[in-house]
């Protein structure tokens, strides 16, 4: 992403902020995985967003108006023995030069800088309950001042929601991060489509995730998520992620895995017969999810509501499990009684962006969100068959899902996962040429 992408997301919020109002922004903590051992780093959402700084123990602060400087970056020093362990820092020299900071300070100077800073605003805008421990140094900045009010100190009357301004930023995706998000699902069609062709019976399912981690890791990605690799009954867990069984001549084979590129996120689902070839069985219930995710696609468009393309797949699925002997009734008694949720229990997709579940409000009021330009959904509705004696045995433990990544845009839906096969003579054909 260009330095000037961050930078008009700066002056963005900062026109919603206004004169009077101090914006503040912790980066992510280190996190321990076990003992002296930490997990990768990675940035928090938000604080990249606007700065595209990736160091942990930083701090931006954003005050509209202010004479010196409005972009102020606190961030760690330059420390040659210690990036001799862990890595090259901008310091302050970079966090301007490189990053744009107006103006850079050491983070351990805050407790004296940043006080003096709040002191002269009337608005604190910060997202409280992410971090505790900043929390805290934030109440404890403010209380300061509060006792000193009777010294003729300044203390800000109003403190706001940072995310609530911040994620309705992020709800719309720009050029530049659709180009993205575009090259994420790019990297995860290919794992995908890898996976296709090395899939058969009597390999595990932690093969085939390897596959995807490799391919990822080969395009400079990363896992947006623990993969989920589902192999027979497993597919009827919706967020089954052991991913350690084998795999079995006449299953099918879910896979929902997408990769983060560049701080963008891609979420993909496919599920595909393990020895190549549907039972017929297995070809009905997956033609009946891709009809509904191709209808529900179809209602992904400008002025719609968030909730039609999910109303849309409901209807397709709902008939199509009545046409299995699944479901018995009128289906509109059958949809109104919510019967479907026995076989399709999730919702048809979610807000995609730099976070894989991205920010945004689904609702405004009482009302389902009207669809504009910019937003990024996913698309994915499934049927999840269990093994129940009330069903039929040649349908038990199938489990399928179709999950594509679709921007919504003043053309119409853009797949941008559409390299992915998904029908199922191409599935088959794809599978056959390995």
């Amino acid at each position: 992403m260009k330095r000037t992408e961050f930078e008009r997301r700066r002056r963005q919020l900062m026109r919603m902020v206004g004169k009077g109002g101090i914006a503040i922004l912790p980066a992510a903590p280190v996190r321990m995985r076990s003992r002296d051992v930490e997990y990768r780093y990675r940035q928090d959402s938000d604080f990249y967003y606007l700065t595209g700084f990736a160091e942990p123990e930083a701090v931006a602060v954003l005050v509209p108006g202010r004479p010196q400087g409005e972009y102020l970056l606190f961030c760690r020093e330059r420390h040659p023995e210690k990036e001799l362990w862990d890595g090259r820092r901008a310091g302050q020299d970079g966090a301007v030069a490189t990053f744009g900071a107006d103006d850079a300070f050491p983070i351990d100077d805050i407790d004296d800088i940043l006080p003096g800073l709040i002191e002269g605003c009337d608005r604190v805008y910060y997202t409280m309950g992410m971090y505790s421990d900043f929390d805290s140094r934030i109440a404890d900045w403010v209380n300061s001042l509060r006792t000193g009010a009777s010294r003729g100190l300044h203390t800000p009357t109003e403190f706001v929601a940072l995310d609530h301004l911040l994620h309705d930023m992020r709800l719309y995706k720009s050029r530049s991060e659709i180009s993205a998000m575009r090259k994420s699902a790019k990297v995860a069609v290919a794992a995908h489509k890898r996976a296709m062709q090395i899939t058969r019976p009597g390999i595990h399912e932690y093969e085939v995730e390897a596959e995807f981690r490799h391919e990822f890791r080969r395009n400079s990605a990363w896992a947006s998520y623990s993969p989920i690799v589902a192999g027979g009954a497993n597919a009827c867990t919706l967020h089954y992620v052991d991913n350690g069984d084998v795999l079995n001549d006449g299953d099918l084979l879910l896979i929902d895995a997408g990769c983060e590129l560049d701080y963008y996120a891609s979420d993909i689902t496919r599920t595909f017969p393990v020895n190549g070839r549907f039972t017929p069985e297995q070809r009905a219930v997956y033609e009946i999810v891709l009809e509904a995710q191709l209808a529900a696609i179809d209602k992904t468009v400008r002025g719609n509501h968030w909730n039609d393309p999910h109303d849309a797949a409901v209807r397709i699925i709902t008939r199509g499990l009545k046409k299995l002997g699944l479901l018995e009734g009128p289906p509109a008694k059958l949809i109104r009684d919510g019967a479907y949720r026995q076989f399709y229990m999730h919702r048809t997709g979610h807000w995609l962006g730099m976070d894989v579940h991205d920010v945004g409000d689904y609702k405004v009021g009482d009302e389902w969100r009207v669809l504009e330009s910019g937003m990024v959904t996913t698309v994915e509705p499934g049927i999840y068959i269990p093994n129940k004696r009330n069903v039929p045995k040649r349908f038990r433990n199938i489990g399928v899902r179709i999950e594509d990544d679709v921007a919504i845009t003043t053309k119409g839906p853009d797949v941008l996962s559409k390299g992915l096969m998904k029908d199922p003579d191409d599935i088959e054909a794809w599978m056959a040429r390995a």
